[in-house]
């Protein structure tokens, strides 16, 4: 017995120890799927990052493209040569200034104007406004002294007369010496393309070569330095005013790397701090680095989330795990307990006699094989029995089912709702129809009342739909009008009625045209229903023992006989009785006898 409780000790702390390492693994994996899934999350939204950058630089490049040809097939024009030859009359300048303004509005543009070479403004689409480029002096603009020197000028401002945003493409105007006389600059506008991006669930900056921020979604952030403010980078934006009189500050922004991922922690307007990843790309040509962020929080709350799902799951598995583990800790201090207390009367009956040992052991064997051998037998009779009754409901509920499905695809959920409900009174048939085998021996506790018949052979004929069916067989009902209840219940008795319908096709296998007829009739003895076969009828040696149980003519493994003899045995319980014969015209006759139901049952109802 001592060796028995150390043994049951050693057992639980074998199960402690064992639950300590799955917990132990459980928080190995719980960490290991966390990192993953953050990193998973943070790809994703970088490959999101990414495309949404992609689709940006395409845009904000073809917008300048359509763009950037223009000032150098303007300056083409004779007009512009001619105009330049000489110093040129109030006349001359109003024509170009409307000519500039029909020019600018027919290619979209934001202003078009002609600076002369020292830099002042001599013409210009925006004339007749209150900002009008005439007269302005623009020699510190890095786009006039490029195109001044004969190439191509790019520049991207805040208009020092308009304040308004946007880039800057000029080009020379040239004698026919091929002297540099003027610079033609064209100015577009970028509100509109900033303007889009708010739709979107990302955040867009784009910065000039000094880092400062000039386009994003967040107008607090324009103007605002994304890289350190030195020195050096605001006198070189201040030596070209590129933004004017407008203050520069920096952004509140914390760059880190985490796993190979470009996180980006910057404050929006409403004072909180959001952490971003990032996808950045340079636009060489424009000067420009297009930033798109997409906030880490719903990223990192996806992550968590599946986080949480394993965790919910690893828990179960543990709180599984250690279940079954005490299970079989306590079982084995159970079998150790009993396997000692069982030695030791083993022992004590040994001392004893040895003859009375052996003669015990022989007995309990075969009282042992006897028990199974009855358990076994009784368990096969209820499971054919159960299987042979349930088949047809089964079938009906498997057909109403797909019906249901049928009717869900075309919406029809009321008829769908309909057939889920006849599967449920099928379902409850079923359990009665169990129910009622295991008290097949005993009188059943279910009590008796009035019942619709004509009822019970409607429901018991659809029922059967698709097992006669299946047969080809043709049913001809023959219920006479105004029969009075009968005394019964409605599932045993519609039981019964299936019962008959299925040994009736069963009985006309082979036959050409298989016809069931039902008829229901009052009679001196009560109410008849009669269910008539079409097939080769009872043989007279086997008429007496057909309500038999067990007894059947059917091929080994289609039945156990019990269909008849449970149907016989549910008619006696409603007081009636269940007779067979054979028809004048050919086939077999069941004949089902009901009593009418009283008075008083009737009035309780």
């Amino acid at each position: 017995m001592v060796r028995q409780g150390k043994r049951g000790g050693v057992v639980r702390w074998r199960a402690i120890l064992i639950a300590a390492v799955l917990a132990g693994l459980c928080l190995l994996a719980t960490l290991t799927v966390a990192r993953l899934a953050t990193q998973g999350a943070l790809t994703e939204g970088r490959d999101r990052a990414e495309a949404t950058l992609r689709q940006t630089v395409n845009a904000l490049d073809g917008h300048l493209r359509r763009f950037e040809t223009v000032p150098a097939l303007l300056v083409r024009h004779e007009e512009l040569r001619r105009f330049m030859e000489r110093v040129p009359t109030e006349a001359e300048t109003a024509a170009m200034n409307r000519w500039l303004k029909a020019t600018n509005a027919l290619i979209d543009g934001s202003d078009l104007y002609l600076i002369r070479t020292d830099g002042t403004t001599i013409a210009a689409s925006n004339y007749d406004r209150a900002d009008s480029f005439i007269g302005q002096n623009f020699t510190y603009r890095p786009y006039f002294t490029e195109a001044l020197a004969g190439g191509t000028g790019r520049f991207f401002a805040l208009g020092t007369t308009s304040g308004v945003r946007g880039y800057y493409f000029a080009s020379p105007v040239l004698d026919r010496m091929g002297d540099v006389v003027a610079v033609l600059a064209l100015k577009i506008g970028v509100d509109d393309l900033e303007q889009g991006w708010k739709a979107r669930e990302y955040e867009t900056l784009v910065t000039d070569p000094e880092g400062i921020v000039f386009m994003a979604t967040q107008e607090e952030w324009r103007y605002r330095g994304l890289l350190p403010l030195t020195a050096e980078r605001v006198a070189r934006t201040e030596a070209s005013r590129r933004y004017s009189e407008m203050p520069l500050e920096e952004l509140e922004v914390t760059a880190r790397d985490e796993g190979g991922f470009e996180l980006m922690t910057l404050a929006t307007p409403d004072g909180v701090q959001h952490e971003y990843v990032v996808a950045a790309r340079a636009m060489p040509e424009a000067g420009w680095t297009v930033h798109v962020a997409l906030d880490t929080a719903p990223l990192r709350a996806q992550a968590r989330l599946l986080v949480a799902a394993v965790v919910l799951m690893l828990a179960v598995t543990l709180a599984l795990g250690w279940a079954l583990v005490q299970r079989r800790a306590r079982l084995a201090e159970r079998i150790a307990m009993q396997g000692a207390a069982q030695a030791e009367l083993e022992r004590q009956v040994a001392e004893r006699t040895a003859d009375l040992t052996t003669a015990n052991a022989e007995l309990q064997r075969m009282q042992a094989d006897l028990v199974q051998a009855g358990k076994l037998a009784a368990l096969g009779r209820m499971s054919a029995a159960l299987s042979h009754e349930i088949n047809q409901p089964l079938a009906a509920a498997r057909n109403y089912a797909d019906s249901a499905a049928l009717l869900i695809d075309r919406g029809e959920t009321a008829r769908a709702r309909g057939n889920i409900g006849e599967i449920l009174s099928l379902i409850d048939r079923m359990a009665a129809i169990a129910r009622h085998l295991r008290n097949v021996a005993r009188k059943p506790d279910e009590k008796l009342h009035p019942v619709d018949l004509a009822t019970v052979v409607a429901d018991a004929v659809k029922l059967s739909q698709t097992r006669l069916a299946a047969s080809g067989v043709e049913v001809r009902l023959d219920v006479a009008e105004g029969l009075p209840p009968v005394r019964g219940g409605p599932v045993r008795l519609q039981q019964v009625v299936v019962n008959l319908l299925s040994n009736a096709a069963d009985a006309m296998e082979g036959v050409a045209a298989p016809m069931i007829e039902i008829a229901a009739r009052r009679t001196a003895e009560g109410v008849v229903l009669a269910v008539r076969d079409h097939g080769p009828g009872v043989p007279a040696s086997i008429a007496d023992r057909i309500l038999e149980p067990f007894f059947t003519t059917k091929a080994v493994g289609s039945g156990l006989g019990l269909g008849l003899s449970i149907s016989y045995n549910i008619v006696k319980d409603f007081g009636g009785d269940l007779r067979v014969a054979n028809h004048p015209g050919g086939g077999a006759v069941f004949e089902v006898v009901l009593q009418p139901a009283p008075a008083r049952e009737m009035a309780a109802e």
